[in-house]
């Protein structure tokens, strides 16, 4: 099958890999050949709070959904949030949640002003847990929900509680 792009971007953190990473990155893998997907190193995901799996873990746990992608991908570290779709002229498209949008912005505004061509941004929705809240990593950590966005009983029973 013939697919939109040759060369797709995606990137985050991939912390508590859940069902809102599967589905950036079962996106990217429907329109681009080949997908780049940068995980932020260790150092660059310490900004984003304590906790946060180690990078090779995190890189380990995208490998194993990964297996089965009909598609050419590379997984690679990310020290900044722009990675090389900033010097790499060859990519088209960025693929982002509604979160991160504002950073495929600026990097289009970066490839702008290098005379680079602008990269086509695919934006998808947030995942929602079973409570109609966003799926996060976050949430996941906090013992809320699974990464299948389940509520975790202790706190559908303290929800519960706290309704009477």
């Amino acid at each position: 099958m013939k697919r939109k792009y040759s060369l797709v971007a995606v990137g985050g953190t991939f912390d508590r890999f859940h069902k809102g990473h599967r589905r950036l990155l079962d996106e990217a893998f429907r329109v681009g050949e080949t997908v780049m997907i940068g995980v932020t190193s260790d150092e660059f995901a310490a900004a984003k709070g304590e906790g946060i799996e180690p990078c090779s873990v995190r890189m380990k746990n995208l490998e194993e959904y990964l297996r089965d992608k009909d598609a050419d991908y590379q997984v690679m570290r990310l020290d900044d949030p722009y990675g090389t779709t900033v010097t790499d002229e060859a990519f088209e498209a960025i693929v982002v949640s509604r979160e991160t949008e504002p950073v495929a912005r600026e990097i289009n505004a970066i490839r702008r002003n290098r005379g680079f061509r602008e990269l086509d941004i695919i934006t998808i929705d947030m995942v929602n847990a079973d409570d109609g809240i966003p799926i996060s990593s976050t949430r996941i950590r906090r013992g809320e929900i699974d990464p299948m966005g389940h509520i975790i009983k202790r706190i559908r029973g303290a929800l519960r509680r706290r309704r009477e």
